[in-house]
């Protein structure tokens, strides 16, 4: 155990987390994501909610500050200008708990795939709520 890091976040994510380089991305998916099938690696987080995941990221994670998109969603099929519960709840947590703030952007459900796959990591969660995805880019912590 160590202080002051979320007890959700696993050794394995914490690695990741780390590893990453600035402009890396990660996906939280929810339960119905296909995390296993990106073609990276995929931490399971099977019973812990997207918002739950997504709040302990964001405490160690800084939003990439220099592009526009740093947080990206799934648009709902068939209804480009829906917003989900859940993404307005994952905008709420950007905006309360990262450091660089921003709208989320929505894309196109096949593109959000492409995205995915070029990913550094998928984080596969346990969320049950649909379109409980969510893209972010990495920024840089400054000396």
């Amino acid at each position: 155990m160590l202080r002051n890091i979320p007890n959700i976040l696993s050794p394995d994510l914490l690695w990741t987390l780390q590893a990453m380089g600035h402009g890396d991305t990660i996906v939280l998916g929810d339960a119905n994501f296909p995390g296993e099938s990106m073609g990276q690696r995929c931490h399971r987080m099977d019973g812990i909610t997207a918002t739950d995941a997504l709040e302990a990221i964001l405490t160690l994670f800084p939003l990439d500050h220099f592009v526009e998109d740093r947080a990206q969603v799934m648009q709902v099929v068939g209804e480009p200008d829906a917003v989900p519960p859940i993404v307005a709840e994952f905008q709420r947590i950007i905006d309360t708990v990262a450091d660089n703030p921003a709208p989320i952007a929505k894309v196109e459900r096949f593109a959000f795939y492409d995205l995915a796959r070029e990913a550094f990591a998928v984080v596969q969660t346990g969320e049950s709520r649909l379109y409980g995805n969510i893209i972010l880019t990495k920024g840089v912590i400054a000396p």
